[in-house]
């Protein structure tokens, strides 16, 4: 420990923290039921300073069937502390007690998202139906004569009406009483049924395994709120880590009402996601607020180090890239034509956007063209493709030089920094689409003001982008489905549609082209829609692409790119 504060040249948690107390660890195992039981009794908390719950249903669903199975669903990292930190007061919609008089309080730290489905799903009232519009996520079922699925074992269930009578609800497994009331409404619906006695067994032996569940707890003794998290910080939970926005988050949590740092990040990207632009990763905000508060090391901190400098300064950069962050969505949606987060080329393009527009609110034309040009470039050139540490540090250098008015466009020419324009040359049009390619997305983007709309058969209008809002993935058609095709994965070969039941994009491109509004502008040219109509999709797709190619470059050369060697080349996976 010596060594890394002496190259950081600070100290290290502990002396952060001001206490030399060493901390405890004790492993243990308990059943699911005992555990849960101390959340109930208010014994085991949430602190706020936890990101709020953010699991998909699939996983919520997921978790369920891996304890049925007796799968391992790995250790829960609690604290046990006599400090009385900031905690929840709901898990899941479900009001937890105060902790008891004369008993200190058990915190999770690792764990938090497994503890909220067990606990909100299982210890869920009958008395919470019908399902409203909020709450169906905490509402699971276990399909009973499923036979061994895992695909349908268990369901949400969504709808207004009653759930089939053969859906075991898993709030039931844990209390006696619930689960003979659901054995005779069984009986009520389908006791003649000669598979009765069968689903009745199948619901016993579920119970019987999700009760006899053990879980792996490890609990942290004593020590301090630092200690505790460089604990977390080194352990890890189904392959991931302790985030550094969570990391800070807690080292700097002061409670007395006021919001974590996690907590008002994620409100800041929520409410850009409703704006329209979609949803921002919380690792992205958070390098964002820390590049605003003036930091330089954003992507590899000693982060024990980093919140004790942080300390007093995250209610302002909290406000100040609120601020910030909206002048840069704003810049992207409206100056340069990306329309959602998901399609930004980089990450990291964000992160210095919203750190430029917090040192320069109202920037002069010529910074807003040199800005436009970075921003093509360096998506095209892949300048952020395997950013570290230094190249990191370097790049928001130069933007806050830029910003600052210290540099101009001439005096980066030959620094090698990120303004070096003469020093990125385009990569070319992608051969495979996938979106985890920074390149295919800024072809996307190029793509989505080319042909920004879609007309159907009927002569009705409408925005490929909305399209994409709403369907997400799904909105990128395959024109041609035909195996085998050596090109069938080109982009050439996608279509930004509509979901049209019994429609492929196929026909749509043939009822287009035959109904009176005509097939329009969408980069096939008529021998191609030819080719593509004489069955000869391999060469359609060919000739689509070089057409696609052809427009995407005109469109680097105006932006004063230097333009790729080759006509196309690989996609490559370069997401951050």
């Amino acid at each position: 420990m010596a060594d890394r504060q002496d190259e950081q040249g600070l100290n290290g948690p502990e002396e952060y923290a001001g206490s030399a107390n060493e901390i405890g660890v004790r492993p243990d195992v308990n059943l699911l039921e005992t555990f849960l039981e101390n959340v109930r009794k208010g014994q085991l908390r949430v602190p706020k300073f936890q990101r709020p719950f953010v699991w998909r249903p699939d996983q919520m669903l997921d978790l369920f069937d891996s304890i049925e199975r007796g799968y391992p669903i790995g250790s829960m990292l609690l604290w046990e502390t006599p400090a009385a930190l900031e905690s929840l007061e709901h898990v899941g919609g479900l009001a937890i007690p105060d902790v008891p008089p004369g008993q200190s309080a058990t915190y999770i730290l690792d764990g938090h998202q497994r503890l909220s489905t067990l606990y909100a799903s299982l210890y869920r009232p009958a008395a919470s139906d019908p399902i409203d519009s909020t709450d169906w996520i905490w509402h699971i079922y276990r399909a009973l004569g499923q036979r061994d699925s895992r695909a349908n074992r268990y369901v949400h269930w969504k709808h207004p009406s009653a759930p089939p009578p053969h859906y075991l609800p898993i709030r039931s497994v844990l209390r006696t009483l619930d689960f003979l009331a659901y054995a005779r409404n069984l009986a009520k619906t389908m006791g003649d049924d000669p598979f009765y006695d069968e689903l009745i067994e199948e619901a016993e032996q579920v119970a019987q395994r999700i009760k006899s569940y053990k879980v792996s707890v490890v609990t942290l003794l004593g020590g301090n709120l630092a200690q505790a998290v460089e604990v977390f910080s080194r352990v890890n939970s189904k392959g991931q880590s302790m985030s550094p926005d969570q990391m800070v988050s807690a080292l700097t949590y002061k409670g007395s009402g006021e919001e974590s740092l996690a907590n008002s990040i994620a409100a800041i990207l929520d409410r850009v996601a409703a704006e329209g632009f979609g949803e921002i990763n919380s690792t992205t905000g958070f390098r964002a607020l820390l590049a605003v508060a003036g930091e330089e090391e954003v992507t590899g901190a000693r982060w024990d180090v980093l919140a004790r400098r942080m300390e007093g300064k995250v209610s302002q950069a909290v406000q100040d890239t609120d601020v910030a962050l909206s002048r840069a969505v704003a810049f992207l949606r409206d100056d340069l034509g990306v329309p959602l987060a998901r399609l930004i080329p980089y990450n990291n393009q964000l992160m210095l956007l919203t750190l430029f527009f917090h040192l320069r609110p109202e920037p002069s034309a010529e910074q807003v063209e040199v800005l436009t040009r970075w921003f093509w470039i360096t998506a095209w050139s892949g300048r952020f493709a395997s950013v570290n540490s230094t190249t990191s540090r370097q790049s928001i250098q130069d933007m806050r030089a830029f910003a600052d008015g210290k540099k101009s466009l001439p005096e980066f020419a030959g620094t090698q920094g990120m303004f070096d324009f003469a020093d990125q040359r385009a990569r070319p049009y992608p051969d495979r689409f996938d979106l985890r390619s920074a390149r295919v997305r800024a072809y996307l983007l190029w793509e989505l003001t080319e042909f920004p709309l879609r007309t159907t058969p009927g002569g009705r209008q409408y925005s490929a982008v909305e399209a994409i809002r709403r369907l997400d993935s799904a909105a990128f058609r395959r024109i041609s489905n035909k195996t085998g095709l050596p090109n069938g994965s080109n982009p050439a070969n996608r279509l930004v549609l509509e979901v049209n039941p019994g429609l492929t994009a196929r026909s749509y491109l043939h009822d287009l082209r035959h109904s009176p509004s005509g097939l329009g502008d969408l980069g096939i040219p008529d021998m191609a829609f030819d080719l593509l109509a004489a069955g000869d999709d391999e060469r359609f797709i060919d000739l689509r692409a070089a057409e696609l190619a052809r427009r995407e470059r005109r469109f680097i050369e105006s932006v004063g790119a230097i333009v790729p060697r080759t006509y196309t080349g690989e996609a490559e996976i370069d997401t951050e």
